[in-house]
């Protein structure tokens, strides 16, 4: 692998269509694009997704297709996919195992049409009633309870064949303001983060999440200059050397204002790398990730970011495609009665 498909594999960019238009195919290809990231703007009926993610996974490149699969308000995929209650619901059941088979079933469902990857478990803790962003997306109010139930999750995921992603670290929950819109600040201690924004991801961390998403939120008791996704204080020392986390760090989209309103998409692409990311989202226009790897580009020849950088990140977004390599053709009945009664049973329990 040369340096330019090292920097490609670190993208992971969304595409405009629900089909794979030529133009498209030559800008994935040109990038050797490592993720390609499906919205409801790309999702058709089963058949057609699975046509889809067939000829992303045909590229050169064998891009990670990955979606967000939360539940509740953040579901890319329509009916006949089962829609699932969101994290809160599921939380209010006090069963981690009912996350787990949550987690499964949505598992087999998108590998049954070729994702590889859901953003998902929220391992952030609703500690907000004003956050507008988080809200039921979480799956309570109690560190323990989000842990619990994210953990399951996780491990349904993973055991339907997909790879899970733990979010916002190092938590969102306890915002007023929305990442995508402007940039959020929790102003809470360093002990406060401890014991209600950290312990999820602790946990999750112990229990070998392999991917984590970093939150566009300025924490000043961690770092009160750079915003977590652009932190190394956040990202390298307390994350990877603290945590001792070893998977794949993503950031959230790159182009979400938090970030956007203040520098350009290149200068993030290089900020977060240097950070310590691994992987860069850059979710609704492929101009701009075009633009992010030319900047990367630059940054490497120019030694403004060690190769070593690169080096590191892309080998660590293989090992992770490898988790899956194996991953053979997985059916599932849509819609599916059994995922529907499982549906149906957590809403008799709220």
């Amino acid at each position: 692998m040369d340096t330019r498909q090292r920097i490609g594999s670190l993208l992971f960019v969304g595409i405009p269509a629900p089909t794979l238009e030529p133009a498209t195919r030559r800008i994935l290809a040109e990038l050797h694009v490592g993720g390609v990231i499906l919205f409801r703007r790309n999702a058709g009926v089963p058949a057609a997704v699975a046509e889809l993610t067939a000829q992303l996974h045909a590229l050169p490149s064998r891009p990670l297709v990955a979606i967000d699969h939360e539940g509740g308000r953040v579901m890319r995929l329509g009916a006949p996919f089962t829609q699932f209650p969101p994290a809160a619901a599921i939380g209010r059941t006090g069963d981690a195992h009912i996350a787990y088979r949550v987690g499964r079933a949505m598992a087999v469902e998108l590998a049954s049409v070729g994702i590889d990857l859901s953003f998902a478990p929220v391992l952030d803790v609703h500690s907000n009633p004003a956050n507008p962003i988080i809200g039921d997306r979480a799956y309570g109010a109690d560190p323990a309870v989000v842990s619990a139930m994210g953990i399951a999750m996780m491990h349904g995921l993973l055991g339907g064949g997909v790879i899970a992603c733990g979010k916002h670290f190092p938590g969102h929950g306890d915002t007023e303001r929305d990442s995508h819109l402007e940039l959020p600040i929790v102003r809470r201690t360093r002990e406060e983060l401890e014991h209600t924004e950290l312990a999820p991801f602790r946990a999750a961390i112990a229990a070998a999440v392999p991917m984590l998403m970093t939150a566009h939120v300025l924490y000043p008791a961690l770092d009160p200059d750079r915003p977590a996704t652009l932190s190394r204080v956040i990202l390298t020392d307390l994350l990877r050397s603290e945590l001792g986390f070893a998977g794949v760090i993503a950031s959230d989209d790159l182009e979400m204002r938090a970030i956007a309103d203040h520098q350009s998409i290149g200068a993030a692409a290089i900020a977060t790398l240097a950070a310590g990311a691994d992987a860069l989202l850059v979710c609704q226009d492929l101009d701009r990730a075009v633009e992010a790897f030319a900047a990367i580009e630059d940054a490497v020849a120019g030694s403004v970011l060690p190769a070593t950088t690169i080096t590191s990140a892309a080998s660590r977004v293989a090992r992770l495609r490898q988790s899956i390599a194996q991953r053979g053709h997985i059916a599932c009945e849509l819609p599916n009665p059994e995922h529907q009664a499982l549906v149906e049973e957590i809403l008799k329990s709220r």
